[in-house]
């Protein structure tokens, strides 16, 4: 029961919006989403992996589709909360993609990782989308 307040804590927390000012009102603050994403296109027993950073507010970083992942992550953050141990999920196979989302997000320590080894994972996966899918590096 405590992962699932764990997890529900930390998908509002990751709803929550920030203005982007700094504390004073003035200059900007530092990015509060910073991020090295990791994929592994055939998973991470299966060879290579590709791997990208990410900051948001303003969008930067090596990612490949910088604007599109940030705007994934404001959408869809709540992917990053763990599903519930509870979940009835259909048993259908995704693919053998896996990925790691490492750092901060919206001044939230994360490290979550990700596959599509059910139904569950792959809406996960599909809601994050365009964060996890690494077309470089």
């Amino acid at each position: 029961m405590g992962s699932v307040v764990a997890a529900a804590a930390l998908a509002l927390a990751l709803l929550t919006t920030s203005c982007g000012e700094g504390e004073d009102g003035g200059e900007p603050a530092a990015p509060e989403t910073s991020i090295e994403v990791t994929l592994w296109p055939k998973g991470r027993d299966g060879g290579s992996e590709r791997t990208a950073l990410l900051e948001c507010n303003p969008p930067g970083g090596t990612h490949d589709r910088t604007e599109e992942a940030c705007a994934a992550l404001e959408e869809g953050g709540a992917a990053l909360a763990p599903v519930a141990g509870d979940a009835i999920c259909t048993q259908i196979f995704g693919g053998d993609q896996e990925a790691r989302v490492f750092g901060t997000v919206r001044g939230q320590e994360v490290d979550v990782l990700f596959n599509r080894t059910n139904g569950c994972e792959i809406d996960r996966w599909d809601k994050l989308a365009p964060l996890l899918e690494i077309t470089t590096g």
